[in-house]
């Protein structure tokens, strides 16, 4: 299941260390434009969502997913309504697979 790659993925990341994660950190990466791509949990707050778009640089990918904070959780082990990477390789296949997981949602 594309889905379970994603988080899959979101996980290698983290292992990584390419994973930033909560509120400021985020704000900071997508405002200074350090940030490839930001990563909003569904269930996040309005707030949080508002404050992400608004201070995404141009050149920041900003997605509202349909994954929940306890699934990011489950997929990283940190309880966060936002996650970033400056890692293009990662933001790229994260981007990807989400896309993926978006087209066989709507053919369900």
């Amino acid at each position: 299941m594309a889905q379970d790659k994603f988080l899959s993925l979101l996980g290698m990341c983290r292992r990584a260390g390419r994973l930033q994660w909560g509120h400021d950190t985020c704000l900071l990466s997508a405002k200074n434009g350090s940030a490839a791509l930001c990563l909003i949990a569904s269930d996040a707050s309005d707030r949080l969502r508002r404050d992400v778009h608004r201070a995404a640089a141009q050149d920041v990918r900003v997605i509202d997913t349909f994954y929940t904070m306890q699934q990011f959780e489950a997929a990283v082990g940190l309880h966060a309504g936002v996650l970033s990477t400056a890692d293009t390789g990662f933001a790229n296949e994260l981007l990807r697979l989400y896309r993926n997981d978006s087209r066989e949602d709507k053919a369900e």
